[in-house]
């Protein structure tokens, strides 16, 4: 039978053996973290030590792939020249610090055009992202399937896939599918799950689906917001988000819950969620 790998967004940046354990008492194994400040700011030294001890639970207890989250301030179309410097420089720092654990997942938000038109936000994502990908790397940086508020990027399939087509190490991408976001972007995973996974196949192929965030949302669909409900607490439902993880297509990828929670509303979620896929 395939393992169902899935924990959940630690609420507070710690060491790596403590997100680890705390993801194995919360009954997971996976779990995703900031690797800063979400609201920006210098990240933590790396401690060695600690992330020996990480790697040996992870092996210990057959964790999937972890998924570190870029801070909400990194957006790499700005306006601003400084927000872009500062987003250039925080993915790179990034990118080295995830090489202390190889092999895993750097999700970030493509960021908002602030009213410079899409076009121009697809060029300016594309253009950091070719300055900051080495080939030597060994993580594999995710874009996020947004909600369409604002000006934000990532809004449809057809957008992320051609922020995609101008990456030039784009063997280096794959794309993490927020469970809320896509509902609120318009996409019905509640009745016509199967017809939005081919879609998502047809433009930009399954094989770049690495993660999904699993949430429930507040609101109906299409909505273009972004209000993640606990699961089995909103407009998509638990009966739709099992359908999720037990799909075929999506087997053997991280799923991450990032609901309003604490560790024991994780720790439930986890139960019923495993439940239902073991059963």
């Amino acid at each position: 039978m395939t393992t169902l790998y899935i924990g959940n967004h630690t609420s507070s940046s710690k060491e790596y053996a403590a997100m680890g354990k705390q993801t194995v008492k919360n009954g997971g194994n996976t779990f995703a973290f900031f690797t800063r400040n979400p609201r920006g700011g210098k990240a933590k030294t790396i401690d060695e030590t600690d992330i020996r001890k990480f790697l040996s639970l992870a092996e210990e207890e057959h964790f999937g792939k972890i998924v570190a989250h870029a801070p909400y301030t990194l957006n790499c179309c700005a306006g601003k020249e400084d927000l872009r410097i500062f987003a250039r420089d925080t993915f790179a720092d990034d990118l080295q610090r995830m090489e202390y654990t190889p092999g895993n997942y750097y999700n970030f938000h493509p960021g908002s055009h602030v009213g410079q038109g899409t076009e121009i936000g697809i060029q300016k994502i594309a253009e950091i992202l070719n300055d900051v990908l080495t080939e030597e790397q060994t993580t594999t940086v995710l874009l996020e399937t947004m909600s369409g508020k604002g000006t934000e990027m990532g809004r449809n399939f057809e957008e992320l896939k051609e922020i995609l087509n101008r990456i030039e190490k784009e063997n280096k991408m794959g794309i993490c599918m927020d469970t809320c976001h896509v509902w609120d972007g318009g996409y019905d995973i509640v009745h016509n799950l199967d017809g939005v996974l081919n879609e998502f196949d047809r433009i930009i192929g399954l094989s770049r689906l690495k993660a999904v965030h699993l949430n429930d949302s507040l609101n109906d669909l299409g909505s273009n917001k972004d209000r993640h409900a606990r699961i089995g607490e909103g407009k998509i439902g638990l009966e739709a988000l099992i359908r999720i993880i037990k799909h075929p297509a999506l087997a053997g990828i991280p799923f991450i819950l990032e609901t309003p929670n604490d560790d024991a509303g994780w720790a439930e979620e986890i139960r019923i969620l495993k439940e239902a896929f073991y059963h």
